[in-house]
């Protein structure tokens, strides 16, 4: 299973106090060089962290996966196609939220998220949806001319140990029906050193994307480390 470092708390560490660093580019670096096969940023609509020049550095550098998690908007689809990240993840967005708290429903935005993906993959580039664990939402994001899906580990990840065969049960049954669809299958929210092997053993799913806990060991252990101890969980 692939392991793909999202660095956006690396950016939110440098606007606490408007500064220069630390550079989400060299955490990039650091984190491929540790075995992470991917690098990921969320280009949120009011730039909290992640800035325009971050993506443009890091489409330069960034030698694995790109892949740059946006709102299905006019503004950051002019950007993907100007930037040409190597995936591009769709995600919802509230301005209050303090970060994605659900998966995007692609069955009431339909239309939105067909139109992006077809200018999307007219410019080269992957398409996938974040989404909540839900048949209805991998069809209409297989009908809307994804590639890939992200499913939402969030329920999984905020339930009691005691309590989560419910929600691993909808990850698994929401992977099963991507695979089948065609879709590749990737997963990503709140997943941490301890709660991830549930979540490894599911067969169908290829990738994960892991962003707070890296960057919180990092900031203890350094961020090479708190890769290589990652990888070797997904391993």
């Amino acid at each position: 299973m692939r392991l793909a470092v999202n660095i956006d708390h690396v950016a939110t560490i440098r606007e606490a106090r408007r500064a220069r660093e630390p550079e989400p580019l060299a955490a990039a670096l650091l984190a491929e060089l540790a075995g992470a096969e991917g690098i990921t940023v969320h280009l949120r609509g009011d730039r909290r962290h992640i800035k325009d020049r971050d993506v443009e550095l890091l489409r330069k550098a960034v030698a694995t996966k790109l892949n740059i998690e946006m709102a299905a908007t006019a503004e950051m689809a002019e950007i993907a196609t100007r930037v040409r990240p190597d995936q591009v993840t769709l995600v919802p967005e509230r301005p209050q939220e303090l970060t994605t708290e659900g998966g995007l429903n692609v069955v009431s935005g339909f239309a939105a998220v067909r139109d992006m993906a077809i200018d999307l993959r007219k410019a080269g580039i992957r398409v996938s949806v974040f989404i909540d664990a839900d048949r209805d939402q991998v069809k209409a994001s297989s009908d809307a001319g994804a590639d890939a899906i992200e499913i939402n580990t969030g329920p999984y990840a905020e339930a009691q140990a005691g309590s989560r065969a419910d929600p691993l049960s909808a990850i698994r049954a929401a992977a099963r029906a991507a695979h089948q669809d065609g879709l590749e299958v990737l997963a990503v929210h709140g997943l941490n050193y301890i709660n991830v092997r549930p979540i490894v053993s599911v067969g169908e799913i290829v990738e994960l994307n892991i962003g707070h806990s890296i960057i919180a060991r990092a900031v203890l252990v350094g961020i090479e480390r708190a890769v290589r101890e990652m990888v070797a969980l997904l391993q």
